[in-house]
């Protein structure tokens, strides 16, 4: 494996982030703070407690998930979009780089920056809401896949967009309502039974209730549940990017 050309994608990448500090960390976190304000203020004060956790914390794993999502696919998007529109992405595909390496420099980079973009958010949640983390390991795991998973789905969607607009169409139709009725703000338990087997099709959910269920110990599906349909969207977005490198799937003129 040619691990110097990985570093040196890798390195551009992380490069381009720090370059944008504003967009890529400061925007993102400063929104996310709003999320705090307002759910936490003025819909916490009318839902004191949910399952026994103050709705301020209740909602943490939520904001979380929801940045990490937006922000993986936006960031791996981004990134292979823009070499594809300026026509050096030829010259990558065209080195002694393999198409696994340079999947792993370009999506490694992007789950980097979601990463660190979730530790930033997380400290920050510390400063409005008690929060607590009772599987740690079970937290991050749950932290990594997501980005990683995302982070190829932004890959993908890089490849198969053919205008700017196209990069921002299935973070903002799909993934943000998806996650918006996943279950980040409020647990499915609270809705009729006929809504609760209803949202129990958005993947979403699965997400959500994994990752709230490592801080708290609460979850409105069983986390073993969460855990395979998250190495499931993993596996499925592994297959489908190597669809895309064996077919050449735009990426030959």
């Amino acid at each position: 494996m040619n691990l110097y050309a990985i570093k040196s994608i890798y390195r551009f990448e992380m490069a381009r982030a720090w370059r944008t500090l504003t967009q890529s960390i400061i925007s993102p976190v400063l929104s996310t703070s709003l999320y705090f304000v307002v759910f936490g203020a003025a819909i916490g004060s009318r839902i004191p407690e949910v399952d026994g956790v103050s709705y301020g914390s209740f909602i943490v794993p939520g904001l979380i998930m929801l940045s990490l999502l937006t922000q993986s696919i936006s960031n791996a998007s981004f990134g292979i979009y823009f070499p594809r529109f300026t026509g050096t992405i030829y010259e990558v595909l065209s080195a002694p780089v393999s198409y696994l390496e340079i999947v792993i420099a370009y999506v490694g980079a992007a789950a980097s920056k979601s990463l660190i973009l979730g530790v930033i958010i997380l400290a920050t949640a510390g400063l409005f809401v008690d929060l607590r983390i009772e599987h740690p390991f079970w937290m991050m795991l749950f932290f990594v896949l997501t980005a990683i998973t995302f982070s190829l789905l932004g890959f993908i969607i890089g490849i198969w967009a053919d205008g700017f607009e196209k990069l921002q169409l299935v973070p903002m139709l799909i993934v943000t309502p998806l996650t918006f009725l996943g279950g980040s703000f409020y647990s499915i338990k609270m809705l009729p039974p006929f809504w609760q087997t209803v949202t129990l099709f958005n993947p979403v959910v699965y997400l959500v209730s994994g990752f709230r269920w490592s801080f708290y110990g609460i979850a409105d599906v069983s986390p073993a549940l969460s855990l395979g349909m998250t190495v499931f969207f993993l596996v499925a977005c592994i297959a489908l990017v190597a669809w895309i490198f064996k077919t050449g799937y735009r990426l030959k003129p």
